[in-house]
């Protein structure tokens, strides 16, 4: 990769963000597709965050993805958001127009075209999603426009779990919600009825990768689509305990590639190398 005079930058925000396996990804798709552009990491101080989103536009960058912790603290600071994003309260994703700045959110759509690829649907379906956090979100609101049976929230604090379902509620047409605390008795059985079950907690996530799954396995059973979105280790402690237990397992390098897929669809206006995205998230995850 050179960089020459007319380069162009695109990159991800967070703080920390030198963890980020976004650059080796989007960086081998931007050379697939011979474009003179490259992807940089930059780690943004929570109270920097609007002089970041401002710099987008004064430096002409081409767009950014945005992570943890700046998703809801970007939205004041864009020209506009997509009703998907203001929905989540979250955009993960900015596309610079010539100076005009828009806000989305590709994890919706990355995580049903993950679960797509596995051959399967949520359309009918018990889904049960657990977790409250900004990935649950954008889980639980892919089941609701998916048309879910029903789409079950699943959190240690009730609380969470209500406000959860309470900001899906206009969305929700005829996909029942309901909330359940993880230790409340009427969760086995929610877990269990499940025809989708998705972890979206960071239960299992390396170093800690050893510590039991986040439900225990005996709620668990063939029938299932049993996802973690968690990608370190690729095969979580849940994501073994249900292929012991007979269910199919999806893990979280699939949402991960497609949702940066989107995104880089959306800067460049091309259809992304899917396949080159995954090659090279897989390769610096063994690296």
């Amino acid at each position: 990769m050179s960089i020459t005079g007319t380069t162009r930058v695109v990159g991800v925000i967070g703080w920390p963000v030198e963890h980020s396996l976004s650059p080796p990804m989007h960086n081998a798709a931007l050379q697939y597709l011979g474009l003179d552009w490259v992807y940089v990491p930059f780690a943004v101080k929570p109270e920097r965050v609007a002089e970041a989103v401002a710099g987008v536009a004064g430096l002409g960058l081409v767009g950014l993805n945005v992570t943890i912790p700046h998703k809801a603290a970007i939205l004041p600071y864009l020209d506009e958001a997509t009703p998907q994003a203001w929905l989540l309260g979250a955009a993960n994703t900015i596309i610079n127009e010539d100076g005009y700045l828009r806000g989305d959110n590709t994890d919706v759509e990355g995580f049903l075209r993950s679960v797509e690829e596995a051959g399967w649907s949520l359309a009918g379906r018990p889904v049960v999603v657990i977790g409250a956090g900004g990935s649950a979100r954008a889980v639980a609101l892919a089941a609701v426009q998916q048309g879910a049976a029903s789409v079950t929230v699943v959190n240690r604090t009730l609380g969470r779990a209500e406000e959860l379902t309470a900001l899906l509620a206009p969305a929700a047409g005829t996909v029942a919600l309901r909330a359940l605390a993880l230790s409340d008795p009427d969760t086995p059985e929610a877990v269990s009825g499940a025809e989708v079950v998705v972890d979206c907690t960071s239960v299992g996530m390396y170093p800690r990768h050893e510590v039991p799954p986040v439900v225990p396995p005996d709620w668990l059973h063939s029938g299932q689509l049993v996802c973690d979105l968690t990608y370190t280790p690729r095969r979580t402690a849940l994501l073994r305990a249900a292929a012991a237990a007979g269910a199919e397992t999806l893990e979280g390098t699939g949402m991960l590639v497609h949702q940066g897929a989107l995104a880089l669809e959306k800067w460049t206006g091309q259809p992304a190398p899917v396949g080159v995205m995954r090659r090279a998230l897989l390769q610096a995850l063994e690296g």
